[in-house]
């Protein structure tokens, strides 16, 4: 998966943060269109997933590589 509308680097941050920036940044767009969200944050696949879960929002993918996990959702 490599289309998205808009790309959120929360490399670095902690929870709660990369959830907080998330729901900011899908905020911002419009029914449909996808965030690419990159995190380093151990615990990011599973608080995005229900994080995504819990709003409505579907998470299309999660791709991990080395400690990097990117994520793409699309907003509901």
């Amino acid at each position: 998966m490599t289309e998205f509308d808009a790309e959120l680097d929360a490399s670095g941050l902690r929870c709660p943060l990369p959830i907080l920036r998330t729901k900011k940044a899908l905020a911002a767009l419009e029914s449909g269109q996808v965030l690419r969200v990159t995190t380093t944050d151990p615990g990011a696949p599973h608080d995005l997933a229900v994080f995504a879960r819990q709003t409505g929002h579907a998470l299309l993918l999660q791709q991990t590589e080395g400690d990097t996990t990117v994520h793409w959702l699309r907003r509901r």
